[in-house]
């Protein structure tokens, strides 16, 4: 990256109405004030470093819906392109009372609890196989669930008596992934997508529920994704049962798969 210029500028709180508290419902970013909506962006343009480059810095923030832009930083990238930092102003708040969170339904359990309710349901070991497919190679989130070890002190699934984990590692082709589930009899299937890059999860989660539908599986298990990127709705609009995202814990999953399961032996 080439020389970064720097401006000074005022965070373009100038002449704003600015709350002194914070509102309980109505939310905007938080800058120097409590609700002073400022924000910053970083962006790369692909015009040559210069005034026209910064013009166009500018009205691309507006675009943003953001008032009163300024370019703070200016780093050009090789002849034809350059990078920017810049602070606007967002002047419509958030009403918190009208957001609705979409999220597995479950209750925390223990680990007694949870290997207690799968045995009283199943009558032997719920069986998980997780893997991260296609050409995911990042495992870290898929071992932190799985991995006896677990992380933060919270234990992975395979300290769970109740649980047979089946961990499959990573850049595991779809295909091999149902036939494992099939082969082992799966209860549940635990898929780990890091790689967003040009939405090639979606293609690969996709397919996989597609794989599953044909092998006349997609009914007899539990399918769960998670990853950086996933949220329970994009989950379950892919055909996944449900989606977990950042700072889920082993103890969350597990407590989701042996509630669900015992809802659907009980209906």
């Amino acid at each position: 990256m080439g020389t970064v210029i720097r401006h000074g500028h005022d965070r373009a709180t100038s002449g704003a109405k600015v709350a002194n508290t914070p509102h309980s419902d109505l939310v905007l970013p938080y800058g120097d004030q409590f609700n002073d909506g400022i924000v910053q962006v970083s962006f790369t343009l692909p015009v040559a470093a210069g005034a026209l480059a910064e013009e166009a810095a500018r009205q691309t923030m507006k675009l943003m819906g953001l008032e009163e832009p300024q370019v703070a930083e200016v780093a050009p990238i090789g002849e034809n392109a350059t990078f920017f930092v810049g602070y606007g102003k967002l002047t419509r708040p958030v009403e918190l009372s009208k957001l609705r969170i979409a999220k597995p339904m479950w209750e925390e359990l223990d680990q007694i609890t949870i290997n207690r309710l799968v045995q009283e349901t199943l009558g032997r070991a719920m069986v998980v196989v997780g893997a991260a497919t296609g050409q995911d190679a990042h495992t870290l989130g898929l071992d932190a669930i799985l991995n006896y070890k677990g992380f933060a002190g919270n234990r992975g699934l395979e300290a769970y008596s109740a649980l047979k984990v089946v961990n499959m590692g990573s850049q595991v082709p779809n295909e091999t992934l149902v036939a494992k589930a099939r082969e082992v009899s799966a209860d549940a299937v635990l898929v780990s997508q890091v790689v967003t890059e040009r939405n090639v999860h979606l293609a690969n989660l996709t397919n996989l529920v597609e794989l599953l539908e044909a092998e006349g599986l997609r009914d007899k298990v539990v399918l769960v994704v998670g990853g950086p990127r996933i949220t329970h709705a994009l989950a379950v609009e892919l055909g996944y049962d449900a989606g977990f995202g950042p700072g889920t814990r082993p103890q969350d999953v597990a407590s989701y798969l042996a509630q669900e399961v015992a809802r659907r032996v009980l209906n």
